[in-house]
């Protein structure tokens, strides 16, 4: 009997490639969607070498047209699927006043409209097969908020809420939605990021290389979470104590906390 099947958006490198791999090892059978298509060759390659079917498909979050192809191949090719990943994300980061409304428009398009395409295509489908798992990949930074980030904490916060909504709204009809909050982990998210602050961002490179968290690491903790069925997966340590501080803690005591844990990233300007 064939695997299940698992479609993954940003899945060509980084945590996206980590999970195909993790998927692909247990017998899944694997989509990758991304706009990077010598990667998602190279990904796909990978994954046969490991034993799985794989196809890639060049999918643009920013175009629904693009995750109703997916959808539609996935359906005519294999059936259906099981699980599906929105993954795809890029960052952003700066002051508020420095920060340019175009980068707000790039990353809300991305980070969280991506997400909420991919939730609209796939829950009729899911619908139809009377099952399904939507699995959002967003952010520490969507539950505790740091300075300079306002643009990737409100997408990654946005997220949260949606999936929150999601799991609420489509329990009763069989199909599981989980959400997914790492903290820093060695990955290539800043590889397309934007700045209005490079100082900022050289700390946030900083931060992401000195990580002792792997993608493989973090993908085998998220594949973990999905099995289980958990609604909220946390894939760091450091994480879980700053929601429990954040949800215990008075505000105050927790804001001041917070200032003098971010020091490092609020830059001065004259």
């Amino acid at each position: 009997m064939p695997g299940k099947r698992i479609f993954i958006t940003g899945g060509a490198s980084g945590l996206g490639r980590a999970l195909a791999e993790r998927y692909a090892r247990d017998g899944w059978r694997v989509l990758i969607g991304d706009v990077h298509e010598a990667r998602g060759a190279e990904t796909v390659a990978a994954l046969a070498a490991l034993g799985a079917e794989a196809r890639f498909l060049r999918c643009d979050v920013t175009r629904e047209a693009d995750l109703e192809s997916a959808a539609s191949w996935l359906m005519e090719s294999w059936g259906g699927v099981d699980v599906v990943v929105n993954n795809a994300g890029v960052a952003a980061s700066g002051g508020i006043a420095e920060t340019p409304l175009s980068d707000w428009q790039w990353i809300v398009d991305i980070n969280l409209l991506g997400v909420v395409r991919g939730c609209r295509v796939f829950t009729p489908l899911f619908r139809r097969q009377g099952s399904g798992h939507i699995v959002n990949i967003s952010s520490m930074a969507g539950l505790v908020h740091p300075p300079l980030l306002s643009a990737y904490d409100a997408t990654k916060a946005g997220v949260v809420a949606l999936s929150e909504s999601l799991f609420l709204e489509l329990a009763p009809e069989g199909i599981r939605v989980s959400v997914v909050c790492p903290a820093f982990f060695r990955t290539n998210l800043l590889e397309t990021s934007r700045s209005s602050d490079p100082v900022f961002e050289a700390t946030a490179r900083a931060l992401v290389e000195r990580s002792k968290h792997t993608p493989q690491e973090v993908a085998r903790r998220i594949h973990r979470g999905v099995a289980r069925g958990d609604f909220l997966i946390l894939t760091h340590a450091d994480g879980k104590v700053a929601c429990l501080l954040k949800r215990f803690l008075p505000v105050s005591l927790y804001l001041r906390l917070m200032r003098r844990a971010t020091t490092k990233l609020r830059v001065r300007r004259r």
